[in-house]
């Protein structure tokens, strides 16, 4: 995935009310930008932090600019949670996730579960339909783990679940992690910021659903899907 404009680089001063962040670009200026992140951001919103942010010249945009990287721990991270359901269409589209190739259709935000929509189903006429729900991950705390959530997320525990019924029901269910990291090689879910999601995971990936993580190859032109990256379930070896 190509960032449509060369991204400007500058310094965090501060991420704020969730969806705003105020950088000083490398030029001088002082913006504010949206942030595409609903989550804690944790170690990825201290003060001074390179940042790279992209530019809309859409003259309905309220803010024009967005936060889309930043550099923590000397390397690039991705904030920017709408990017991993398009590196995973461009993915499907290629047919460049060996476990989710052979569907004829890839359909997006499907209805399903209770008032939710499904990230992608893949129908084929000659296999079950395989649901399958996408999260960004950016946080690393400790060595080269990745962990999801970054704090409570009880609308994702929700889709575990949904997944689980989708699976109960005859079909087949994928979470994919999408590591927007370059520094990690192990994926867990985080038990001590959500214990409820982390026992989740783990129920729902013996319930069925499958549970795949990728990591990311980043810079300021692109962010592009990578290789696969090991899940470290509750009390199981890496898989």
């Amino acid at each position: 995935m190509d960032f449509p404009s060369p991204l400007s680089p500058g310094r965090l001063v501060a991420r704020y009310k969730r969806f705003f962040a105020d950088v000083v670009l490398d030029d001088g200026r002082e913006i504010t930008a949206h942030c595409p992140n609903p989550g804690a951001m944790l170690g990825l919103n201290t003060p001074g932090l390179p940042a790279w942010v992209s530019r809309s010249e859409d003259p309905k945009r309220k803010l024009a600019h967005t936060l889309e990287l930043v550099e923590a721990d000397g390397g690039l991270v991705g904030i920017n949670t709408m990017h991993p359901n398009r590196l995973v269409a461009e993915a499907l589209a290629a047919q460049a996730i060996p476990e989710l190739t052979g569907y004829e259709t890839h359909r997006r935000e499907v209805k399903y579960g209770v008032n939710s929509r499904v990230d992608f189903l893949l129908e084929a006429p000659d296999r079950p339909r395989a649901w399958l729900e996408v999260k960004n991950c950016h946080l690393r705390r400790a060595g080269s783990l990745a962990e999801f959530p970054d704090c409570v997320a009880a609308r994702s525990l929700k889709h575990l679940k949904e997944l689980s019924a989708m699976v109960a029901a005859g079909d087949r269910a994928v979470m994919l992690f999408v590591i927007q990291r370059t520094d990690c090689d192990a994926f867990s879910a985080c038990h001590d910021l959500d214990p409820a999601y982390a026992r989740g995971l783990t129920d729902a990936a013996d319930a069925g659903v499958e549970v795949l993580a990728r990591s990311c190859e980043i810079s300021p032109q692109a962010v592009t899907l990578a290789g696969p990256v090991p899940w470290i379930g509750a009390n199981r070896p890496a898989h």
